[in-house]
């Protein structure tokens, strides 16, 4: 069951041919993405276990109409916590997500909360009419939570690092 439950938790090993770099340097680098247009921001953690810290927050349209109107608030995290002798970040996923619904959105609240690997992809099309009148699918939202998730990796794997998915710091 070890390389399936690693393949669920997004645990990828680095490279033996590309050497480890210092703890501080890789700190330095997942520091460096943020202004790089990532869509989250890393920060250092300040207790909790771990060292680092990515969030993401997103705000999904609002859907629906009249009393079944509701809006979905998503916050991402992934905790980090740098193991210099083995050479490892340990990572792991939480989630927020706030619903509002009715008219006007608020009027009924319902929160969530979980840990463990994030695999979320969710897309919203609409229908619009393009240059010669015709009507034509448009995406108008999309979230991908590999969005958040593979500049962390591909920084730590580029590092010479392994990235392990766990559920507890």
């Amino acid at each position: 069951m070890g390389r399936l439950w690693d393949r669920y938790m997004g645990t990828v090993r680095a490279d033996s041919g590309v050497p480890a770099i210092p703890t501080t340097e890789l700190r330095a680098a997942l520091l460096a993405l943020n202004g790089t247009g990532v869509v989250f921001s890393v920060r250092e953690a300040g207790g909790g276990g771990a060292d680092l810290v990515a969030d993401w927050k997103v705000m999904e349209p609002a859907t629906g109409s009249g009393m079944s109107r509701r809006q979905v608030e998503r916050t991402f995290k992934i905790w980090m916590r740098l193991l210099p002798g083995e050479r490892v970040v340990r990572a792991m996923d939480e989630q927020w997500a706030v619903t509002r619904a009715g008219n006007p959105p608020g009027r009924t609240v319902q929160r969530e909360h979980g840990r463990g690997p994030i695999h979320l992809r969710h897309k919203e099309w609409t229908f619009e009419r393009d240059a010669d009148g015709r009507r034509r699918k448009v995406e108008s939202f999309r979230l991908d939570s590999r969005d958040l998730k593979d500049p962390l990796r591909t920084t730590v794997l580029g590092a010479g690092w392994s990235w392990h998915g766990v559920r507890k710091l």
